[in-house]
C-alpha cells in the first residue's frame, strides 16, 4: 500500500527519538498519547477518527510506536502513517460509545500482551483528549503500573524546528499569503459572503504553482 506522507520516517524517527529522550528525563518507560495533533505529529497519522478513542503507544524499548482505534479506522492509519502493518491495532465496534465496557479496557489487554503493564508511563492528563473514565479504568485494570503526568511531553518537542518542518511552515505561510490576498481583492460591499468563502477555500486547495494546499 502506498503511503501518503507529507515528511519521511527519518524525519518521524527523529520526533519519536527526541520524544523518547524526554521520557526517559521525566523517568517514563511509556507514554500513552491520545492528543491527534501528536499522534499527528509523532506518527502522520491523519484522519477525522477523533470522534472515538484512539492513540499511540511509545515504549522506550521499542522502535516504532503502536497505533490503536477503530477497527475500521486501521487503514487510515495503513495509508497515512509511516507504522509497518503489525504496530497498527483495531478495536472491534462492541468497545464504541459502550456503557457497559471501555476502550482502555482493551488498552489494557494491548499492553499485557505486549509485556508493558507494569510500566511507567506517562498520559497527557491534562489534555482534551484523556478523560475521568479512561484514568480510572486504567487504574483498575493495570494495578501494577505506574502512571505519571505526561501533558505537552510532546508539545515541548515540537517547540525545536527541523529543517524539513520550517521548510514546511515557509510553503504554509506563502499559501495563506495568497489566501489572505484573495480575500483582500474579493471582499467589496454588495458581494455575498459565500461567493467570497468559496474563493477563499478554493485557494487554500490550490495553494501555489510550487506546492498545493488543503482543505481548510
Amino acid at each position: 500500500m502506498r503511503k501518503n506522507l507529507i515528511f519521511s520516517e527519518e524525519e518521524f524517527q527523529r520526533r519519536i527519538r527526541k520524544t523518547k529522550e524526554m521520557m526517559d528525563k521525566g523517568g517514563m518507560e511509556m507514554l500513552l498519547v491520545m492528543d491527534p495533533a501528536n499522534m499527528n505529529y509523532l506518527t502522520g497519522y491523519d484522519g477525522w477518527s477523533f470522534y472515538v478513542h484512539q492513540g499511540i503507544i511509545v515504549s522506550l524499548d521499542a522502535k516504532c510506536p503502536l497505533w490503536f482505534g477503530r477497527e475500521q479506522d486501521s487503514n487510515g492509519a495503513k495509508l497515512t502513517s509511516w507504522l509497518p502493518d503489525d504496530c497498527i491495532y483495531g478495536y472491534p465496534d462492541e468497545f464504541v460509545q459502550s456503557r457497559y465496557t471501555h476502550t482502555m479496557r482493551w488498552v489494557a489487554d494491548l499492553l499485557r500482551e505486549k509485556g508493558l503493564e507494569k510500566k511507567r508511563f506517562g498520559l497527557e492528563m491534562d489534555g482534551y483528549w484523556f478523560n475521568a473514565r479512561m484514568y480510572i479504568t486504567l487504574l483498575e485494570e493495570l494495578p501494577q503500573a505506574f502512571l505519571m503526568d505526561g501533558t505537552n511531553l510532546v508539545n515541548w518537542v515540537k517547540t525545536v524546528k527541523s529543517q524539513a518542518e520550517i521548510t514546511c511552515m515557509k510553503q504554509a505561510a506563502q499559501i495563506c499569503e495568497k489566501v489572505m490576498q484573495t480575500a483582500i481583492e474579493e471582499i467589496d460591499i454588495g458581494v455575498w459572503e459565500k461567493d467570497v468563502a468559496a474563493k477563499v477555500s478554493a485557494a487554500q486547495i490550490v495553494g501555489t504553482d510550487e506546492f498545493g494546499g488543503s482543505s481548510p
